[in-house]
């Protein structure tokens, strides 16, 4: 363990220092080419704040304004008939929306329910299937400035119902 602590200790000076000895060998500029990569990249930042902003703030809304738990009241009838325990669906809603977010619900479902309950086991198994779909479409598409995302949306929510179906039904089937 200790070999492996050592090496992890290593890798990024390591590759730094490969980095800039390519960089030499080659002829390259290396400070010229780093500052115009920190340029590219707080440029990017500031393309991409007002959509993570609008992001952030809308989860504040969903979980401040009680929406989240309105809709999850409606949805709870119908995954109780289905199996599927209530407890999981705060994780379900804002999986798609935010990373942060679902690993505060996640902790929050560890430290109710344990992590070796069936509930921690599901939430465990959604964070690990599901991705962050409109966070991750959002960057992505205000990066390379994509307006049209109807059917990648689709496709991608419809990706995290069946990681999320899968997480429960695996999980049950293996408990």
């Amino acid at each position: 363990m200790q070999v492996v602590n050592f090496l992890s200790a290593l890798a990024i000076p390591a590759t730094i220092i490969i980095i800039i000895f390519y960089g030499i060998k080659e002829k390259v500029k290396i400070f010229d080419t780093f500052l115009d990569g920190a340029k590219e990249g707080m440029q990017i930042v500031v393309e991409l704040f007002p959509t993570l902003l609008g992001i952030f703030l809308a989860i504040g809304l969903l979980r401040t304004s009680g929406v989240l738990e309105f809709i999850i009241s409606i949805i709870s009838p119908i995954t109780n008939i289905l199996n599927i325990p209530s407890q999981i669906l705060p994780l379900a809603m804002l999986r798609p929306i935010s990373g942060s977010a679902s690993i505060g619900v996640a902790v929050d479902i560890m430290k109710n329910y344990g992590v070796d309950s069936l509930i921690g086991v599901i939430a465990s198994t959604i964070m690990g299937s599901t991705e962050t779909t409109f966070y991750t479409i959002a960057v992505y598409t205000a990066c390379i400035k994509i307006k049209k995302i109807r059917f990648v949306l689709l496709a991608a929510l419809l990706a995290d119902f069946a990681g999320m179906i899968a997480s429960v039904v695996i999980c049950r089937f293996l408990s």
